[in-house]
């Protein structure tokens, strides 16, 4: 195994040293474009909601699209009207080198190449409530992610890929404020259009949620809690990030069985997978990390999460939340701090006892109180028509 990792990062290596010196060669193709949501996880978040707009936009007829997702075979994954292709292969680099558009929702390797006459879209994937890149106010020595890079090494990362962007989705006001000091990038290349993801979520019909439901098997007469944590900085061994469970889903059937099923859906970064005690079957669905979640917002009656970014969009729906931040001390001194009063500002109550959560939610305990004022101020522009205002100026950019 150790020989086998070694030689693919030698192969890698060849790779991008090759790539680097012939990226210019390739002609660019003004009716090509590529989407990569997550690093190749999958098929989701904002680049899958342009990516529908597009299809149906009669301006962008006989275009190419291609999409890169890792594993795709194995995920048996298919796009009508696209491409998949292997991400991190070497069309991945040759597309790269072609496409006139990139529609992407992560931050991309330092090593990719980008010319004048290629557009890039960075569409992000989250209001923030944890402080991002420049924003981060730790001491010198500290590091970041599995790879261990120093603070200045984490912060130019981020300023290489922003001096790619032609533009960057700012999805509200707070973000066209945050993300300059956050990922340095002049205001001018902020577009302030709201989440594309979100359409959906405000779109969603009841047919809609029947579907999912049926999909996924979850009982039709059951009220639905979806558990969305999000990963630590500081939990990982050598292959990703880890999530060690703090719920005792054995309680949480005990206490909400009679009324509820539970979706535990883990943030894409955690690689640990969890296995479901035959005990728990037909209570507690486990769904795979990479799963797309706007389908489980729209299903769920009551969202659980910490401190994921989930909630912004989750609010839309003016459903319950609950935050249940069992470390919050920990997390919010000795990892990246909030850029908000989260005892003051989030849209539901902090808890650190699940079993006072889990009674709150039997007896049906939330103050709604805030929600107004933070949907005001988070998610006045999702009104499901994202997408066709980021597709507009896509548009506008290349003609």
């Amino acid at each position: 195994m150790f020989i086998l990792r070694k030689i693919k990062k030698i192969a890698g290596k060849i790779i991008r040293i090759t790539y680097k010196l012939t990226y210019k060669l390739f002609k660019v193709d003004d009716k090509l474009m590529i989407f990569i949501s997550f690093h190749g996880k999958g098929y989701s978040d904002n680049p899958k909601a342009i990516y529908e707009e597009i299809i149906q936009d009669e301006r962008f007829k006989g275009y190419r699209f291609i999409w890169f997702i890792k594993d795709h075979k194995r995920k048996n994954i298919t796009i009508p009207g696209a491409e998949i292709k292997e991400y991190f292969s070497l069309s991945y680099f040759y597309y790269m080198s072609k496409a006139k558009y990139w529609i992407i929702n992560c931050k991309m390797p330092i090593y990719i190449c980008k010319k004048e006459n290629q557009f890039y879209l960075q569409t992000w994937h989250g209001t923030p409530l944890k402080r991002l890149a420049h924003d981060i106010d730790v001491s010198e020595d500290t590091t970041f992610y599995r790879s261990a890079v120093t603070y200045e090494q984490m912060c130019n990362s981020y300023d290489v890929d922003v001096a790619r962007y032609n533009y960057m989705i700012s999805p509200n006001a707070f973000c066209s404020q945050v993300f300059p000091s956050a990922f340095g990038i002049n205001k001018e290349r902020l577009i302030e259009t709201g989440y594309p993801r979100n359409d959906f979520i405000v779109n969603a019909t009841k047919d809609d949620v029947f579907r999912i439901k049926k999909k996924l098997n979850i009982p039709m007469d059951k009220k639905v809690i979806l558990y969305a944590p999000t990963w630590r900085d500081n939990s990982y061994v050598a292959a990703g990030y880890t999530f060690e469970l703090k719920a005792d889903f054995h309680k949480w059937k005990e206490i909400l069985q009679e009324e509820y099923v539970v979706l535990f859906k883990p943030h894409y970064l955690i690689i640990n997978k969890y296995e479901n005690d035959r005990s728990l079957d037909g209570f507690l669905y486990s769904i795979p990390a990479n799963n797309d979640i706007k389908d489980l917002y729209v299903i769920s009656d009551v969202l659980i999460t910490d401190y994921s970014s989930v909630f912004f969009d989750y609010a839309i729906l003016k459903r319950p939340i609950y935050f249940y931040m069992y470390d919050i001390e920990e997390y919010a001194t000795d990892l990246r701090g909030f850029y908000m009063d989260i005892h003051k500002e989030l849209p539901g109550k902090i808890y650190k006892e699940e079993n006072e959560m889990l009674m709150d939610i039997k007896n049906q305990i939330y103050d709604d109180s805030r929600m107004e004022v933070f949907n005001q101020r988070f998610n006045n522009l999702d009104d499901g028509k994202a997408s066709k205002r980021v597709v507009d100026i896509i548009y506008k950019a290349g003609h």
